[in-house]
């Protein structure tokens, strides 16, 4: 255990040192941590083994999906979602939404294993974008603002949207396949959304006063108040998930709360939490890559690979296309912001939901999901540098 620790550290810290080099090559951070995990699991050298960090792998991507939520809800913008002509309104609004239910349909017809409430699931697991994997695009100058904007507040708010449409498909598939009533349903998704949303804004509510109250106060040292946000977020989901009720939702309804009463300050504020995110995003990069993928290349098939191509493509690009007609955009530009949706980890961690609900279709639907982001990490991480310089020169 200590030889493998010792190996991670030592490669977190060689990473970093040549971290700004990666980023500006058409080789990303998540990319290398899959390929070094896939290299040093069961299917490579061997030196991990998939078992023996398999749980760590869950709550390791729970932790880091509750952190992304609370701090991009909380650096959102609200007042550009009040523009209805904006591009991010039309890709949360007409978008997401289209390219669930594409997503569904299509996830429908290929798969006869997957009952109609699960290929549901499969298509909003799929729906929402990784805005970790998306920094390429966002951060990269050569792509006109109102695209950047567009994409960054897009993935940082379409994660947590397709949280409460994939409990509310769980619910109804858990409620079928265990006989409950509508009422039982009912008491499900109102335990889940509606409990986790009041745990969400009232914990957020409270930390944000006593943040400020004793900030007022001269209590809080510089370091640790860069350590409360991130301790924030994961209160909020640990008090949610202890009480039964969706910490996802309540780390995404606290950030939504936590960014308001910051006053404009919010980003400042969360910097050092979105910090630890990274970090803990890419350790579940690599766990994702020995404990995950390499035991999975065995299981892929050739209706599994098509879905997932048309998941990156069809599925979401033609919903796009079509949201953004009217807006002024060119086709060219359509198609850019219609292709970099990628796949991570909230795709990663919507299966292992869904997994632990012990349904059926569950095990499928993680293969899916599987071959879909590891598709996503090389596709979109390889074409981001080439087609954000195409898309600055045609918009010249």
């Amino acid at each position: 255990m200590n030889e493998q620790l010792a190996f991670l550290a030592i490669f977190v810290f060689l990473f970093s040192l040549v971290s700004g080099r990666v980023s500006r090559s058409f080789i990303s951070g998540p990319m290398v941590f899959v390929a070094t995990g896939l290299l040093m699991g069961p299917s490579g050298l061997g030196w991990f083994s998939g078992e023996e960090f398999r749980d760590s792998l869950h709550w390791l991507a729970d932790f880091t999906l509750a952190l992304f939520l609370f701090t991009d809800a909380a650096n959102a913008n609200l007042t550009t979602l009040k523009k209805a002509s904006g591009i991010p309104a039309r890709l949360l609004l007409i978008g997401l939404p289209g390219s669930i239910a594409l997503g569904f349909t299509a996830a429908f017809y290929i798969f006869d294993v997957l009952t109609l409430f699960e290929a549901a699931m499969l298509g909003t697991m799929l729906a929402a974008t990784d805005a970790a994997l998306g920094k390429a695009v966002v951060t990269n100058k050569s792509v006109p603002g109102r695209i950047r904007e567009g994409l960054n507040v897009e993935s940082g708010l379409n994660d947590g949207l397709c949280v409460p449409v994939l409990f509310v498909f769980v619910a109804l598939e858990v409620g079928s396949e265990r006989g409950l009533g509508e009422g039982l349903i009912a008491e499900l998704l109102a335990r889940e959304l509606g409990l986790g949303v009041l745990i969400g804004v009232t914990t957020a509510a409270i930390g944000a006063w006593l943040w400020g109250y004793f900030g007022r106060l001269r209590w809080t040292s510089g370091v640790w108040s860069q350590i409360t946000p991130a301790a924030l977020a994961i209160s909020c989901f640990a008090i949610a998930q202890t009480l039964h009720a969706s910490g996802y939702i309540a780390a995404f309804s606290g950030g939504l709360l936590f960014g308001y009463l910051s006053r404009g300050h919010a980003e400042e504020v969360v910097f050092a939490a979105e910090g630890i995110a990274e970090t803990m995003a890419l350790l579940t990069w690599f766990l994702f890559g020995f404990a995950v993928v390499g035991q999975s290349f065995s299981l892929f098939s050739w209706p599994v690979l098509a879905y997932a191509l048309l998941s990156l493509t069809l599925i979401r690009m033609l919903p796009v296309f079509l949201a953004l007609m009217g807006s002024g955009e060119k086709a060219g530009a359509k198609l850019f912001i219609g292709w970099f949706g990628p796949r991570g980890l909230a795709s990663i961690v919507f299966s292992i939901i869904v997994l632990e609900k012990g349904l059926a279709g569950a095990e499928f639907m993680a293969l899916v999901v599987t071959l879909t982001v590891l598709l996503s990490l090389v596709l979109h991480g390889v074409s981001a540098k080439p087609l954000a310089q195409w898309i600055g020169r045609q918009d010249r």
